[in-house]
């Protein structure tokens, strides 16, 4: 009951926020498509697919995101990604859009190889893990082990090689 009131009393809050709001969500949404056509010439069909009160909010985590350079990650490295995921889920209008975004942000075609098949790698063993229900807390003991073991190992190659 109380969760419902909260929702009921958000819905009032949120309509009455928003209302006459049509406007402004119509002015953002032609900003934004303005903006997408000062930078690729056009507004592509899946935009235009997208509800208008959605898209400004859409397309400005849409920059934030994925267009900034001024990032943690790379446009190479953040397209890559997207290559990997799109592959998995898969949706082939996403795998089309990424290898060719990776293209043009310098990825080379071994790179975007290596991205799909990291995806593939990494599906084959959760299928594995999931299916024989690993306990996720010795899974997580074992996995922090080698890697304490590896962090280890190439310190003591690097003091014997002098590297």
């Amino acid at each position: 009951m109380k969760t419902k009131l909260s929702i009921a009393i958000l819905s009032l809050v949120v309509a009455g926020a928003s209302a006459g709001a049509g406007e402004p969500a119509t002015q953002g949404a032609q900003d934004a498509k303005a903006e997408m056509r000062r930078m690729f010439g056009r507004v592509p069909g899946f935009v235009e697919a997208f509800p208008d009160a959605g898209i400004a909010g859409a397309w400005d985590e849409f920059k934030a995101v994925q267009l900034s350079g001024d990032s943690a990650l790379s446009p190479k490295v953040k397209e890559l990604i997207g290559l990997a995921v799109a592959a998995q889920i898969p949706c082939q209008y996403c795998v089309y859009f990424h290898a060719k975004s990776a293209k043009a942000d310098g990825a080379s075609d071994e790179e975007i190889k290596e991205a799909v098949a990291m995806a593939a790698v990494t599906r084959h063993w959760s299928t594995v893990i999931n299916g024989a229900q690993v306990d996720f807390a010795t899974f997580r003991d074992e996995v922090d082990a080698m890697m304490r073991y590896a962090s280890e190992h190439a310190k003591q190659e690097a003091k014997a090689t002098g590297k």
